[in-house]
């Protein structure tokens, strides 16, 4: 699998990219993430709260298990309001 800007693929640079810049996506992942303990827990409780485990981005990428962990990893929390 080729890397595309700096993610493991375009699939995981996608649904990152649509995660950390949709306002609702961004706050479920902030939720999920400051309710768990690990990035598991966190993934787990997002698509369970979302819905969206298998659907695509307005791009087509889908929304995986193991994109949306990487994209909640990599969200940056510290800076909310």
């Amino acid at each position: 699998m080729k890397e595309y800007q700096g993610h493991r693929s375009w699939n995981a640079w996608n649904v990152s990219l649509y995660i950390a810049n949709e306002y609702w996506l961004y706050r479920a992942g902030v939720v999920a993430l400051e309710s768990t303990k690990t990035p598991e827990q966190a993934t787990r409780k997002f698509l369970r709260n979302t819905g969206i485990l298998g659907r695509k981005t307005p791009d087509g990428a889908v929304y995986n298990r193991l994109c949306v962990k990487l994209a909640l990893i990599g969200l940056e929390i510290d800076q909310l309001p």
